[in-house]
């Protein structure tokens, strides 16, 4: 008993000292990381949940307002222009996501070869990525005029009428849909590009040998080996888009007549130019549950048919 008793006491002498190094070691990396979690907890959560509790007023930015209850949330079901965001929404997503997706894995194809300048090549598709919308969307917005722009002076040159681009009504949301391809396309090419260099080569001369040809390969090796990318471009092209603003802001401003109004443009029009805060928190509200459920959705279905790893 008695020598049960000291190794007891050794091993619990010799585990104090342990737990404090442990303890001195969480202590010094919440110092580290204290500071920016502090950060993240001030300009995140606490305004989100400031947005939350806006959304039940009628506040306008310059006072707190009264409780409305879920007035604001009732409103958006007769809202026109909240109807007509939503549709130029899911319109930029239903020809934006397909054709990224889709040009953006051929091309990467095409990239992944060593051939002399396929670094200039491969730092083409991605400046437009990493240059600022601002400059993006003044560009555009140069090339795109109706009266000035670059495109219709072309046309005109070889004989054709010029078009109305960004001020037709029928036109303007098309013309946006372009020049958001062009400044996001870098992004998927990148992704993968990076996800076709993980492939054994290995198993791409395996396929060469058994006679399978490059559509073969292309469908049976390749597609299947990037799947859990293109579940990763998906969500973040959905994200991507339902955020769509800057470049609403610097060429169009909505127009003409609401026929390029997004969701999250209304909600910066609802709250700093009609100065209806509590009724664009409740559309920034409804768009964060919708964009919740369409990733949690994407993200199950993907995991159901065994896309994601």
């Amino acid at each position: 008993m008695t020598s049960t008793a000291q190794a007891l006491g050794r091993t619990s002498g010799r585990a104090r000292p342990r737990d404090r190094r442990k303890l001195a070691d969480n202590l010094t990396g919440w110092g580290f990381a204290g500071p920016a979690t502090l950060i993240i907890l001030g300009f995140s959560l606490v305004p989100m949940a400031w947005a939350f509790a806006l959304s039940f007023t009628d506040s306008d930015l310059m006072s707190g307002g009264r409780n409305v209850g879920l007035d604001n949330y009732r409103a958006l079901v007769a809202d026109p222009v909240f109807h007509q965001a939503l549709r130029n929404t899911g319109l930029l997503l239903f020809l934006y996501l397909p054709a990224s997706l889709v040009a953006g894995l051929l091309v990467a194809v095409l990239l992944n070869r060593k051939v002399r300048g396929i670094g200039f090549y491969r730092t083409c598709f991605l400046v437009p990525y990493i240059a600022s919308a601002t400059s993006a969307g003044l560009l555009m917005g140069y090339i795109f005029d109706r009266d000035f722009g670059l495109l219709n002076g072309m046309l005109v040159k070889v004989g054709l009428p010029a078009q109305g681009l960004l001020s037709s009504p029928s036109q303007a949301m098309l013309v946006l849909t372009v020049i958001f391809f062009w400044t996001r396309f870098g992004f998927t090419v990148v992704i993968y590009l990076a996800a076709l260099q993980e492939i054994n080569r290995e198993i791409l001369e395996a396929a060469a040998i058994d006679g399978a040809g490059r559509w073969a390969v292309f469908r049976h090796v390749i597609v299947p080996s990037v799947r859990h990318m293109t579940v990763f471009l998906a969500i973040w092209g959905v994200i991507d888009v339902l955020q769509f603003f800057d470049l609403v802001m610097t060429t169009t401003k909505g127009g003409p007549a609401n026929a390029t109004v997004t969701i999250v443009y209304y909600i910066w029009q609802l709250a700093f130019t009609y100065f209806t805060a509590g009724y664009g928190a409740a559309v920034a509200y409804t768009l964060f549950a919708g964009t919740l459920l369409l990733v949690v959705t994407g993200l199950l279905v993907a995991r159901r048919k065994g896309a994601m790893r």
